[in-house]
């Protein structure tokens, strides 16, 4: 290819950044959870592995992650959160948080000092969360926040996702400063994703579920015509035909054939997805239907399979899907260890150096938190690191790159522990 034609289609992709896109080669073969787990904890397949024990800490199996011990440490709140939905940190701070309430606001969360906790963002006038799974659901800051003051924000109204704009000036961001980017419907209260995170090639990715109603009844996952069941990719640098953001170019259905705004598709309700910090890997955690969690590595074009299969297995029928095409997950766990998984991070920090390079997760239901571990070739890994018999609705990292998790009414940090 010219070298010219190479620098054009690098620029129309989010032109503004000076950034790279995400790896796109393909998982290696997914092995079974009993599998990996008998050669991470030394016991043999089938045997139920060494669980972590007592309340929010335990001690860890004895390889892989040198029997560390790591315990979550809560924050102490200088204010009583509701419904904890998210956890972000903005560009340039590494003393603060930003919490995700579900009603509708966003709270800056101080590390360290005395400062008190104070409301970023109130826009519980326009934003429909009552109970189910609607709500504030995501929050991205600009990667040039630190100049532009921009914020994007993921949150449902009684019938629609509305993905908005504010910014922001002196600690917190306006509400009247709202520019919706992008609305669609959501025929159900559940599945409404709500994951934004800005890639490494500068482009806004945005997760959505497939609309809710058991087993996926509009087919949404498959529809290449809607937005539901998708991981979205947008340019909210540029416009153009009338949108307040552009396509990528090299976007999966650019050129037709689809809704030009998809990046992959075939999802059920991608509940947190995070790029590696180091690699760029963009992994994403869908909830299952009735038996299997999984974890993705999320590829351009990639199709993951709902609702011709849940996890590795046929959905409906049970029997004699067809599987070509369709990306395997990069693991995958059953209703004995979960039933809601909640992705996170692959851990970058300094505080806990067994732990780097592996992708930390949980559940929301049973509160177990895993490490996992995928090399380019070979088998997977994935350890129990501890059971936190909490509600896991997500996880965050600061500014250092240490994990943090949230329950609906609590903060955590993931420690060492003595």
């Amino acid at each position: 290819m010219p070298l010219l034609l190479v620098c054009l289609v690098l620029l129309a992709s989010c032109e503004n950044r000076s950034r790279k896109p995400p790896p796109a080669s393909s998982p290696p073969p997914i092995a079974s959870e009993n599998e990996t787990a008998g050669e991470a904890t030394g016991e043999e397949p089938g045997e139920t592995p060494a669980k972590a024990s007592g309340g929010a800490s335990g001690e860890k199996p004895g390889s892989g992650l040198n029997a560390i011990r790591l315990e979550l440490e809560p924050l102490k709140p200088k204010m009583a959160y509701e419904s904890l939905a998210g956890i972000e940190h903005a560009p340039g701070e590494e003393d603060s948080l930003y919490v995700l309430e579900q009603a509708g606001r966003i709270v800056r969360v101080p590390l360290s000092g005395s400062e008190e906790d104070s409301i970023f963002l109130d826009v519980r006038d326009r934003v429909f969360g009552e109970g189910s799974e609607q709500g504030l659901l995501g929050l991205a800051f600009d990667p040039d926040y630190e100049t532009n003051g921009l914020i994007y924000v993921n949150y449902t109204t009684r019938t629609h996702t509305v993905i908005s704009r504010f910014h922001a000036d002196k600690g917190a961001a306006n509400p009247g400063t709202e520019e919706v980017l992008l609305t669609f419907e959501q025929p159900y209260p559940n599945h409404n994703g709500g994951q934004l995170a800005f890639g490494p090639d500068g482009c806004l990715y945005i997760g959505t579920g497939d609309g809710g109603g058991a087993g996926d009844p509009h087919g949404n996952g498959q529809n290449k015509d809607t937005l539901l069941g998708k991981i979205l990719r947008i340019d909210v640098d540029r416009t153009e035909a009338g949108k307040p953001y552009a396509i990528p170019a090299d976007n999966v259905f650019a050129k037709g054939g689809g809704a030009p705004e998809i990046y992959a598709y075939g999802l059920r309700n991608p509940w947190r997805f995070s790029f590696d910090s180091a690699t760029s890997r963009l992994w994403a955690a869908d909830v299952g239907q009735n038996e299997i969690e999984e974890i993705d590595w999320i590829v351009s074009g990639g199709n993951y399979g709902w609702n011709v299969k849940e996890g590795t297995a046929c959905f409906e029928p049970a029997e004699g899907c067809e599987p070509e095409g369709l990306a395997e997950p990069v693991w995958e766990y059953g209703r004995d260890e979960g039933q809601s998984v909640t992705g996170g991070y692959v851990y970058r920090g300094d505080a806990i150096p067994a732990l780097d390079g592996w992708y930390v997760y949980g559940d929301y239901v049973s509160g177990r938190i895993w490490a996992l571990r995928v090399p380019e070739s070979g088998k997977p890994q994935n350890e129990l690191l501890l059971e936190s018999k909490r509600n896991i609705t997500s996880f965050g990292t600061d500014g250092s790159g240490e994990l943090y998790l949230c329950t609906p009414d609590e903060i955590y940090r993931l420690v060492l522990g003595e």
